[in-house]
């Protein structure tokens, strides 16, 4: 059994409505268990990744960047980067902001770095974007055309919950695939 963590941060509830659905699709691939965790409770117990094969990070697109409360829980694993302790573990990222754009690449481009510096293995996003095959903009899996990782659009103070349903059809592939790569690794 392989174990999949789903680590965000949410301020407004549409990182989270996004990581439920990357954890529904990743639990739909037998041989994987997965937990959802927030950043800032792992911040204080960092040493907690060390029981996941495989790790999911989600945060809003602020400004750039991760929140702030995910970059603490970054900061919180450097005693682990001195000693490579999470290296080898597989990992990918996902993002939400407000625009279609709104520099998502650079958030997901950080979690990619802090990756990086940990050994660890990063996945991206493999799914072709379906408007390519006539799929309208909004009923389209990664409509917003990530490569790197997952990313969402939330409209400007749109509930938690209301996002254009390719988002969420690309959510449940993403988490998926995640589960399914992982479970390609021996």
């Amino acid at each position: 059994m392989k174990k999949i963590a789903v680590i965000y941060h949410s301020s407004h509830g549409h990182t989270a409505h996004i990581a439920s659905h990357i954890a529904q699709g990743a639990a739909t691939v037998a041989g994987t268990e997965v937990h959802v965790l927030q950043a800032a409770e792992m911040a204080t117990a960092p040493e907690a990744l060390l029981q996941y094969d495989g790790l999911l990070l989600g945060s809003p697109t602020y400004l750039g960047g991760v929140s702030g409360a995910f970059k603490s829980f970054m900061d919180a694993t450097g005693k682990m980067w001195r000693t490579q302790q999470l290296k080898g573990k597989l990992a990918a990222g996902f993002t939400v902001s407000s625009l279609p754009a709104g520099d998502k690449q650079s958030t997901l481009m950080s979690m990619f770095t802090f990756c990086m510096q940990h050994g660890m293995l990063w996945v991206g996003n493999p799914i072709i974007p379906e408007q390519q095959s006539g799929v309208s903009y909004e009923q389209a899996a990664n409509r917003l055309g990530s490569w790197s990782g997952m990313m969402a659009q939330a409209g400007h103070g749109a509930p938690s919950d209301e996002f254009a349903p390719g988002d969420i059809k690309t959510a449940l592939l993403f988490g998926q695939g995640f589960a399914e790569t992982l479970l390609r690794l021996r």
